[in-house]
C-alpha cells in the first residue's frame, strides 16, 4: 500500500482545522508549543525538524511524518540528508523503524516532486 503524503497532510489539516472550532485555547496551545520549540537557536530549525522526522518514524506516526517530511523539503534538506536520519533510526528503532524509514523518505519524495522549481 502506498501512502499519499501531501494528502495525508490536506486531510490532517482539515480535521485539525475543525478541532480548533471545539477548542481554539488548546488548539492555540499546541500551535504556540510547536513554533517555539522549532524555532532555531542553539539548534537550527532545520536539525530540529530532522529529529522530529526521525521520532515521528520511530514513534511509527504517519501525520508526523508528512508535516516533517514537508518541512524539511521546504528548508531546503537534501534526500541524502533524510536517509541519514532515517538509518539512524533504523539503528535505534530495528526492523520497524525500517518501514517507516521507507515512508519518511518516500513523504520526503512526494513534497520534492511537487515543489515549485
Amino acid at each position: 500500500m502506498s501512502k499519499d503524503y501531501r494528502q495525508l497532510t490536506q486531510d490532517i489539516s482539515a480535521y485539525t482545522a475543525e478541532i480548533r472550532k471545539f477548542c481554539p485555547d488548546a488548539m492555540q496551545g499546541f500551535h504556540a508549543l510547536s513554533k517555539a520549540a522549532t524555532m532555531g537557536g542553539a539548534v537550527d530549525q532545520k536539525t530540529k525538524e530532522l529529529i522530529a522526522l526521525a521520532i515521528g518514524v520511530t514513534q511509527r506516526c504517519d501525520g508526523c511524518i508528512a508535516f516533517h517530511a514537508k518541512a524539511l523539503q521546504q528548508l531546503g534538506a537534501t534526500r541524502v540528508e533524510i536517509a541519514e536520519v532515517m538509518a539512524m533510526c533504523v539503528y535505534m528503532g530495528g526492523g520497524p523503524a525500517l518501514m517507516y524509514a521507507a515512508d519518511a523518505l518516500r513523504a520526503y519524495d512526494q513534497f520534492a516532486a511537487a515543489a515549485p522549481e
